[in-house]
This record gives C-alpha cells, structure tokens and sequence, in this order.
C-alpha cells in the first residue's frame, strides 16, 4: 500500500476527490452559513486579499496537519492524501483566481474550449448577487454555460434583481 504508484493514485484520486468537496463547501457553507467570509468575494474590493481567502488559509492549514500527521506517525497514505489536497488548492489557485478572477499581475482571457468555459461558467455564477441563486458551485469543473443560462433564466433572479436596481435608480 505504500509504492510510489499506489501513493501517486492516491493523490491523483484526492485531487479529483476535492472538485466534489470544493464545489459543496462553496454551495452548502460559503453560499450558506459562512457567507460572511465569502461575501468579498462577490462584491468588488480593493487591495491583494479578500476576507474569502481565509477559506484557502482553512484548507491549507487542514492539508499541513495532515503533512505532519502523516510525517510524524509514517503513514505515507495520510502525506498522499495531503499532498492531493495540496495540488487541488494549486489548480485553485491557477485557474480560480488567476485565470477566472484576474488577481494576478498578467491577464489572460481565453476565447475557446475548457478555459473559456470555465471563466463563463464562474461569471454566470456571479451575475446573481447575493448567496441565493447562484449556479455553477465546481472550481475545476464548469457545466455547459447554456444549461447555466437556462437555470438563471428559470429561476427569474437576475431578472428580479435588474428590475429591482432600474427601480432604485
């Protein structure tokens, strides 16, 4: 159980694994009960961190307890499974606020395949304001941006929510 292989499949396993828990942490706590914290992220600010970084500080301190753990006690599966943490939030790091949100010093926007669909797809997440309502909850992961659309259109929010703004305007 502790070949490099079996350890590398394990990682590899917790990297894919972690779409799944990222995607319900941001639906079910980060568009729920720890909306307090997630709320910068979905209004504009200023300056190199938002109070949703903390999120990243949580997983990364989760992933350095279970380097030591696995260290301290010799269990290789339990630094396998850290270290697929470890590359998740890496890919997170890439693709989420480099790519989609732009918080680095270069830009890029892709104009085909899986990137541009990615960044459509976390646009279309944040045109509902507020916690309620959002779609596309994944990081790596991005549903057809026309069956996001379609929600969106459905559930009437962003349609509430522009006829609310010409109304205070």
């Amino acid at each position: 159980m502790t070949s490099w292989p079996v350890l590398i499949a394990i990682a590899v396993a917790v990297f894919l694994v972690m779409e799944g828990v990222a995607w319900a942490a941001h639906k079910y706590i980060m568009h729920g009960w720890g909306w307090g914290w997630h709320e910068s992220h979905h209004e504009p600010h200023e300056g190199l961190f938002e109070k949703n970084d903390l999120y990243a500080v949580v997983f990364a301190v989760f992933a350095i307890a279970l380097f030591a753990l696995g260290s301290l006690m010799d269990w290789p599966v339990v630094t396998a499974i850290a270290s697929g943490i470890t590359l998740y939030g890496f890919f997170y790091f890439i693709v989420h606020d480099g790519l989609v949100h732009q918080r680095w010093p270069f830009r890029h926007i892709p104009h085909k395949g899986y990137a541009k669909r990615l960044v459509q797809a976390h646009r279309l997440h944040h045109a509902v304001k507020g916690k309620d309502g959002a779609v596309s909850f994944g990081f790596l992961y991005a549903p057809p941006v026309e069956k996001l659309t379609a929600e969106l259109k459905r559930s009437g929010r962003v349609a509430a929510e522009q006829d609310e703004r010409r109304t205070l305007h």
